[in-house]
């Protein structure tokens, strides 16, 4: 089986973020998809060692900033090859507060989506936490970076966490 088939799979590139009692957090992750129009429905795949994911469980809240092409790699690496339990993510970043209390990242974001839990799907390693929509902007009229683009015109690597992650 050719796993790298999985890689034809578009997906985009964002940061997820939440907080809970005072603790922000924020990962990098490529898997965001909308599940339904009415209401307005998101999901987002974390996994189940990551801070973000405690945090999500804790406070059943998230956003989702949309990543542009312009996202330099220092920054995904920031969001993506360190951890919160041991890095201010949110240290010199700009983001604001969202309506249900969660940090949403401006820097580099072609816009946002905040939203509350309704259910979590356990699916082995991660969890796919299941949202509605409370808030949604657009920020920048500029093209979102794909998990493709990231790779081949960034130089961009997969982290071991990621749903994409594939061993050599």
């Amino acid at each position: 089986m050719n796993l790298t088939a999985l890689q034809k799979i578009p997906y985009g590139m964002f940061v997820v973020s939440t907080a809970f009692n005072g603790k922000m957090n924020g990962q990098i992750a490529n898997t965001v998809l909308q599940i339904s129009a009415e209401p307005p429905t998101i999901a987002v795949s974390i996994n189940k060692q990551n801070l973000t994911h405690e945090l999500i469980t804790a406070s059943g809240v998230f956003s989702v900033s949309i990543l542009s092409e312009k996202t330099p790699l220092a920054f995904i690496g920031a969001f993506g090859f360190k951890s919160g339990r041991t890095t201010d993510k949110f240290k010199d970043i700009h983001f604001e507060t969202g309506v249900t209390g969660t940090p949403i990242v401006l820097d580099y974001a072609v816009g946002y989506l905040e939203a509350k839990v309704i259910t979590a799907v356990d699916v082995i390693t991660h969890t796919l936490f299941i949202g509605t929509l409370v808030a949604a902007e657009v920020r920048e009229d500029a093209p979102p970076m794909t998990y493709d683009y990231y790779h081949r015109i960034k130089g961009g690597l997969t982290q071991k966490n990621a749903p994409t992650y594939i061993k050599k």
